[in-house]
């Protein structure tokens, strides 16, 4: 049976298609032929992608991106369908599940809203309870830099605290909304915010939300 992240894997390199490798994303400075690049390398190339988080292996990492920037978009795609080398991690099934679900959910949506006539995607109750249970885990990471308490709340009254503090601001919406937001991707997700006005404008401005 397909799994989620199998599927939103097929999902982005289709996207990826339909648009062609000069599409805009909301990635800041990223074209969908970057982004690309980063989902591949991201799979392919361990030894240079930890640069996004270590500074010494930043240089390499931007090597290693030129590199990959650099080859034919069919390629790239191909790569992004094929999935994974054959012994990497990413090859297990539970592995596969907790670190691509959600990224490639993420960057569909980055490619997709990026356009002009972008409309919410109907997603299945399963699949937002997926992500909600992946949100769960990851709010603290994620808000752990903001100016802002930040509490991310469903519809049915279901919450999880991305930061403790004071003054705290609330974010309502379908679990799909809430992690595009709790993900840095404040102006392009669909939810509603309550607290002070200068704690939310603070809290839309930031750029410390996210891994």
């Amino acid at each position: 049976m397909s799994t989620f992240a199998k599927r939103e894997r097929l999902l982005f390199a289709d996207l990826l298609e339909t648009v062609g490798p000069d599409a805009p994303t909301l990635c800041d400075g990223w074209r969908t032929r970057e982004l690309a690049a980063h989902v591949v390398v991201r799979e392919r190339r361990p030894d240079a992608a930890g640069g996004s988080m270590i500074k010494q292996l930043a240089s390499r990492l931007d090597r290693v991106m030129e590199e990959y920037g650099a080859k034919p978009y069919q390629e790239l795609l191909r790569l992004i369908r094929t999935g994974p080398p054959r012994f990497s991690p990413f090859q297990l099934k539970q592995v596969d599940e907790a670190a691509n679900t959600v990224e490639f959910y993420v960057h569909t949506e980055d490619v997709r809203r990026a356009r002009p006539d972008w409309t919410p995607r109907e997603l299945d109750p399963v699949f937002q309870d997926a992500l909600w249970s992946r949100l769960e885990r990851a709010a603290r990471l994620m808000g752990r830099g903001i100016p802002t308490g930040l509490v991310l709340r469903r519809p049915d009254g279901r919450t999880a605290v991305a930061h403790r503090g004071t003054p705290v601001v609330t974010a309502t919406g379908e679990p799909s909304e809430l992690l595009l937001f709790a993900y840095g991707r404040q102006d392009a997700a669909e939810v509603a915010l309550e607290g002070e006005k200068d704690a939310i404008a603070r809290l839309r401005e930031t750029k410390q939300l996210g891994i």
